[in-house]
């Protein structure tokens, strides 16, 4: 018998179910069995990145004993735009050199 996990999660609440099957399935398989498309509907699993045990990994991927799979949301801001955007208000702040983007002023020793 294997148990696995399936965790859906928003930024203000967490679906988890649990899952036994004797079979060997696929990571969409368990998904679509397990019942939490019906908890949670707005999950599309052809615009929905899956992982196991926070690695991301194929929906043909089979399952083990043990597994926790994972359907991660779309990110709400992009990594790269926030860090520009970081960059850009330090530099405006006087903390980074204009130039360089660097730390401005001198280090103590």
């Amino acid at each position: 018998m294997k148990s696995i996990e399936i965790v859906y999660a928003l930024p203000d609440s967490a679906t988890t179910v649990s899952f036994n099957t004797e079979d060997d399935l696929s990571v969409e398989q368990v998904i679509g069995q397990c019942g939490i498309l019906e908890k949670c509907p707005e999950i599309d699993l052809t615009k929905l990145a899956v992982g196991i045990w926070n690695r991301t990994c194929k929906l043909h991927q089979i399952v083990k004993d043990g597994d926790r799979i994972e359907i991660y949301r779309p990110l709400i801001a992009d990594p790269k735009e926030a860090r520009r955007r970081r960059a850009e208000k330090a530099k405006d702040e006087g903390r980074a050199n204009k130039i360089t983007g660097g730390r401005s002023g001198r280090r103590q020793s």
